[in-house]
């Protein structure tokens, strides 16, 4: 069974890692491709392009330009401990062990907009480039288009040698869309998170994105193998629902008052 994930626009560099083990990505040079394309950019037109604002716009600017090759340690930092979103504060990757570490690098991947796939400990530098981004590059108009099937086809070889041949999508659909769910043939499993309001349950977005590092931990943690496993999650209230949930839509659902 292998989770994916998006990634997160905050990032923390200034943490050490917990680990010095570390591999690199395997589309880096797609990757610098795409960092010369947005070299062509200035600061204001990256603003545009990304919808951020002037002050974002120039330390994208300034990453784009100080990005090289090769990765090390010393001028990049494994993914899952580079990200810091709502998904990586469920994830909590700095308090795995080495064998979740170790677990998680066979079991989880991270969509990126610049570097396509990452492995947990796969090295990257800074960036930020979403996925649904509009950028005109030599393969397109779009990042989707500049991925096109590579994306699934790692995904495929990484299911071909899983026992269970299952994906669990943890991720956005702006991320989900670059996998060719036809091509790829897969199982997907797609864990749903509502949280209550006002007496009803809806996906409320911060507490899902933090609900899918849970789960993702959960996975990584608890060695997760079946959808049967995975109904048993009950981290921070959450509970399966199974009048709601249907097929391999899996419903998790939260009351107000377990909400921490």
């Amino acid at each position: 069974m292998i989770a994916v994930v998006s990634p997160a626009k905050t990032l923390d560099f200034e943490t050490q890692p917990c680990t010095e083990v570390f591999t690199k990505p395997e589309f880096l040079q797609d990757s610098s491709i795409l960092v010369d394309r947005l070299r062509d950019f200035s600061s204001g037109e990256l603003g545009d392009l990304m919808g951020i604002s002037a002050k974002l716009a120039k330390l994208n600017y300034c990453r784009f330009r100080d990005w090289s090759t090769p990765f090390t340690s010393e001028n990049a930092k494994p993914a899952v401990l580079a990200f810091k979103g709502d998904v990586y504060t469920g994830l909590q990757a700095a308090l795995f062990s080495d064998d979740d570490l170790a677990y998680a690098q066979d079991h989880l991947r991270i969509l990126s907009g610049l570097y396509g796939i990452l492995r947990p400990l796969d090295l990257m530098q800074p960036y930020r480039l979403e996925m649904g981004t509009g950028l005109q590059n030599l393969r397109g108009k779009n990042l989707y288009s500049f991925w096109g099937d590579q994306i699934t086809d790692a995904l495929a070889e990484d299911l071909s040698s899983d026992s269970s041949g299952m994906l669990v999508n943890l991720a956005s659909n702006e991320y989900f869309t670059s996998i060719n769910q036809k091509k790829l043939g897969a199982r997907i499993i797609t864990p749903v998170f509502k949280d209550e309001k006002n007496g009803n349950f809806k996906i409320i977005s911060f507490f899902a994105k933090k609900a899918r590092g849970l789960m993702s931990r959960f996975i990584i943690q608890e060695k997760i193998e079946t959808p049967a496993d995975l109904e048993s999650f009950g981290l921070d209230g959450y509970a399966y629902d199974k009048e709601q949930s249907d097929g391999d839509k899996l419903v998790f659902t939260r009351p107000e008052s377990a909400r921490k």
